[in-house]
């Protein structure tokens, strides 16, 4: 279902953003693509246009995300932590322009619940492209100025619905390398009785790491991936 009304004139905004978002803003505003991924997408324009919503919060042991975790019955990325996010609908609007904002938001809401009107947008990434699914990723940055209840809203797409603190993100005891067999390596968090790892924990990884949050870790931990992964 889509509430196109809590998505009209979505802009971005940074005026009264906490401090400690300073970094992030400035990472957002400086990055490069090939800075985030070598997975860039298509050249002849193919992909499916995407958004994910990165929403940053304070929650009782300071700044944290807001991730969800997919039904293990999906047809793509089952099981996995990811943030909020999905294909853009055609009443989104411009994939070029503020469509990826409204698609953001929108799936959001449908996913976890959230009240739209108490986020504020304030960046976004470069696109990216997932090779596996197809997608042309658009990362939505937000500040969860007003909080709102969430969860799982449709069992059938979500397991659950968490927020991570960064100080647990960034604790080298959580992290490691996961190896898939195809011989893919990649950053992993290892934070909520989950294991984020894929394209979420490579933003994640990328975002600590150029707003100068990210603390030294052993890269040598890794994490084994079977082939359903």
């Amino acid at each position: 279902m889509t509430r196109a009304s809590h998505t009209e004139g979505v802009t971005l905004s940074k005026d009264g953003l906490p401090g400690w978002l300073d970094p992030v803003v400035h990472a957002v505003e400086t990055i490069e693509p090939l800075q985030l991924s070598r997975f860039l997408p298509p050249a002849n324009g193919a992909g499916r246009q995407s958004a994910v919503l990165i929403l940053f919060g304070e929650g009782e042991r300071g700044p944290e995300l807001l991730l969800m975790e997919r039904a293990s019955s999906l047809r793509s990325h089952a099981g996995q932590p990811s943030f909020p996010g999905g294909a853009l609908d055609p009443e989104d609007g411009d994939p070029k322009g503020d469509g990826p904002l409204r698609a953001a938001l929108r799936e959001a809401e449908e996913e976890t619940g959230l009240d739209p009107s108490g986020v504020q947008l304030f960046g976004v990434l470069p696109k990216l492209y997932i090779p596996v699914s197809g997608f042309v990723v658009t990362p939505v940055l937000g500040w969860w100025r007003e909080p709102t209840p969430v969860g799982v809203v449709d069992p059938n797409e979500t397991a659950r619905v968490f927020t991570v603190p960064v100080a647990d993100l960034t604790d080298p005891d959580n992290r490691a390398t996961t190896v898939h067999p195809s011989g893919h390596r990649g950053p992993a968090f290892l934070v909520e009785s989950a294991l984020v790892w894929g394209f979420t924990a490579g933003i994640i990884d990328r975002i600590l790491h150029y707003a100068g949050w990210e603390r030294p870790w052993d890269r040598e931990k890794q994490v084994p991936l079977d082939w359903r992964a």
